[in-house]
């Protein structure tokens, strides 16, 4: 793999802990600013927020500029974002930093999965996809854990801090490793982006990354409350739970790029889903009894981010047939709706737990998810009639 890749990666790495590390401190986050806990998920739903909006937005935007340049620029937006967060004076003001931050989150991801393309041949590009969110799961499996230990003796504004200074490094990695001159394509045309945003097969593939991907933020968003309030881990025991989901998702991601490279997407993401929404389920059954709940926490994990690499992949195939000119539009609107479902599935769990409490969580995850493989299988079906005329 290219080196540019590993620079990728990196920088992923520091995105993604800032992204996710916020769940392991929503409670500690809560009791400082004496909010509620479905008020302190707003902040992963206003994250979310941004990158919706700045995925689709930002990337037609700056379709003009050089990818380094835009890559790079990205990243200082992103380490000023974090350290605003760092010194939030309150509530508001930290929201107002978590959705600057995710604008910036959501153009990096469009611009290092179609960088992350052009740099292998195309039987790898899964699997190159797959190696740039890697950074996301390595995040997981170490910034994650260690940044909610942070937050949970020194104050959660060391936390953001700690990711300033990680975003500093990647920003130096990318400075370093990332060429100067990548293959670029012209700024998509005003008719080539309306294509993308009329492509019912496109438009099709975006909602079951909404469903299927965010039905999992239902439960994972308040992972830490349900592990202390419902199983009765302590809070550093749940500092260990994470890194164990962590390590459970590296080894997913890993596995999804090559169920997609080896299967293609519909196959995987319907195999994936599934074992997603029985976790889910398992997870909601057994969440009282602390041995059973970390054993299926883990292997939640694994199942939980292999969608990434098939569901982006499968985007930017059906982008290259519906319209070839405006893939990073379309793969920069996916990244949209990846964090569509984060906010929702954030914002729908505040009202589970707020109405039902915090173990009806994951089986309304659950529940979301089981949607997310109809809508699967039907992109299949649709996929299958669009080859059929041709050859007809």
């Amino acid at each position: 793999m290219p080196l540019a890749l590993w620079a990728l990666m990196i920088s992923a790495f520091a995105v993604g802990t800032t992204e996710f590390v916020i769940v392991g401190l929503l409670p500690t986050i809560a009791a400082d600013l004496g909010v509620s806990l479905p008020s302190a998920g707003l902040l992963v739903s206003l994250y979310a927020l941004g990158v919706t909006i700045g995925a689709p937005v930002l990337t037609a935007l700056t379709g003009r500029l050089p990818r380094k340049t835009l890559l790079l620029a990205l990243l200082v937006l992103f380490i000023a974002g974090n350290a605003f967060a760092a010194f939030a004076p309150g509530y508001d003001s930290l929201l107002a930093a978590r959705f600057i931050t995710g604008l910036a989150h959501g153009v990096f991801f469009a611009i290092a999965s179609t960088i992350a393309t052009n740099l292998v041949s195309r039987d790898k590009e899964s699997s190159a996809i797959a190696m740039v969110f890697m950074g996301l799961t390595v995040a997981l499996v170490t910034g994650v854990p260690l940044g909610t230990w942070i937050g949970q003796v020194f104050g959660w504004q060391s936390t953001f801090l700690g990711v300033v200074a990680l975003g500093a490094v990647g920003l130096i990695a990318s400075a370093v490793l990332v060429p100067a001159r990548l293959p670029q394509s012209a700024p998509p045309s005003l008719r080539a982006q309306a294509q993308v945003l009329t492509s019912p097969r496109l438009l099709l593939v975006y909602l079951i990354t909404a469903v299927g991907y965010g039905g999992n933020f239902v439960a994972f968003t308040y992972l830490a409350p349900m592990l202390t309030q419902v199983t009765g881990l302590t809070a550093g025991a749940v500092s260990l739970v994470i890194l164990l989901y962590g390590a459970s998702v590296a080894v997913g991601n890993i596995l999804g790029g090559r169920l997609a490279d080896r299967m293609g997407p519909v196959p995987a993401l319907t195999l994936i889903f599934s074992g997603l929404a029985l976790l889910l389920a398992a997870l909601g059954a057994v969440l009282t009894q602390p041995v059973a709940a970390v054993t299926v926490v883990g292997l939640w994990g694994g199942f939980a981010f292999a969608n990434v690499p098939p569901l982006q992949s499968y985007v930017v195939q059906i982008a290259r047939e519906v319209s070839p000119d405006a893939v990073d539009v379309a793969s920069g609107l996916n990244i949209g709706a990846f964090n569509l479902g984060i906010a929702l599935g954030a914002w729908i769990g505040g009202m589970v737990v707020q109405g039902a409490g915090l173990a009806a969580a994951p089986w309304v995850g659950a529940a979301i998810v089981t949607a997310g493989i109809v809508l699967t299988r039907l992109s299949g079906l649709l996929d299958r009639r669009v080859t059929a005329v041709p050859a007809a």
